[in-house]
């Protein structure tokens, strides 16, 4: 199958909460996407369900931390859309909330190399093919975290990952800049997904007490990666913060 020339964008996983908004966000701005996740379920059933609006979808089932999962990801987007232009880079993990003397070290591993060499393999692959491709160029957007900045308790391997993921994205901005490759990082706080839900039941704050969390919507995060993503390569947002106004973050909480 040979994908009709349009933009093509790369969402990595595209089968539920951030990741399936942006992507529905992006078919609704002319996008043909390709859905990369572990799960095909999803991914074709969002496929399927572009299809059925006119809308072009391409479901490519993907471990991001595999190499040659990866690599086979990329070669499918060139060889049947023939180049790419933007990539939100979504894929994350988490880890129990723990004292980290208390973590398996699986977990650490897990978070790890989910959410920065996941981050990197994506990005190194998405570079050589913005590189190659003619007009040269694209743009590559991370998925950070309010935790890119500070920590919340017993949260080490997502906090130090998503600090990784902050120097990717700074790296690849400066790296890119020969090739016409931006990079953006959204750093984003309580996005309401199936995953976060359990943050409006109570979550471990700074203070040792347990409290439920203002949350947002998660298509005000697709509406960010949508408007990063119309952008003229000659314009970047480097970086953006999108969260719930009342979150405990800002200030003493």
């Amino acid at each position: 199958m040979t994908i009709p020339s349009r933009k093509i964008a790369l969402v990595t996983g595209a089968g539920s909460g951030i990741g399936r908004a942006a992507a529905l966000g992006l078919l609704t701005d002319g996008f043909t996407v390709v859905l990369a996740g572990r799960r095909a379920e999803p991914l074709q059933a969002l496929a399927d369900q572009a299809a059925s609006r006119g809308q072009t979808a391409l479901a490519v089932p993907t471990d991001v931390t595999d190499p040659a999962s990866v690599q086979a990801l990329f070669d499918t987007i060139e060889k049947t859309c023939g180049r790419l232009d933007v990539v939100f880079n979504n894929a994350g993990v988490n880890a129990p909330a723990v004292p980290m003397d208390e973590l398996p070290l699986d977990q650490w591993f897990n978070v790890i190399n989910t959410n920065v060499t996941g981050v990197f393999l994506c990005a190194r692959a998405a570079f050589g093919l913005m590189r190659r491709q003619s007009p040269q160029g694209g743009r590559i957007i991370n998925n950070g975290s309010i935790s890119a900045h500070t920590p919340r308790p017993f949260t080490a391997p997502y906090t130090a990952s998503k600090h990784a993921v902050s120097g990717i994205t700074k790296a690849i901005a400066l790296d890119g800049r020969a090739y016409n490759i931006v990079a953006s990082q959204i750093d984003i706080g309580n996005a309401l997904t199936e995953l976060s839900e359990r943050m409006t039941r109570g979550v471990l704050q700074a203070n040792g007490t347990t409290a439920p969390e203002p949350m947002m919507d998660a298509s005000h995060v697709a509406n960010a990666v949508r408007h990063i993503a119309a952008l003229p390569l000659e314009a970047n947002v480097l970086n953006m913060t999108v969260m719930a106004s009342h979150m405990p973050f800002v200030g003493r909480g």
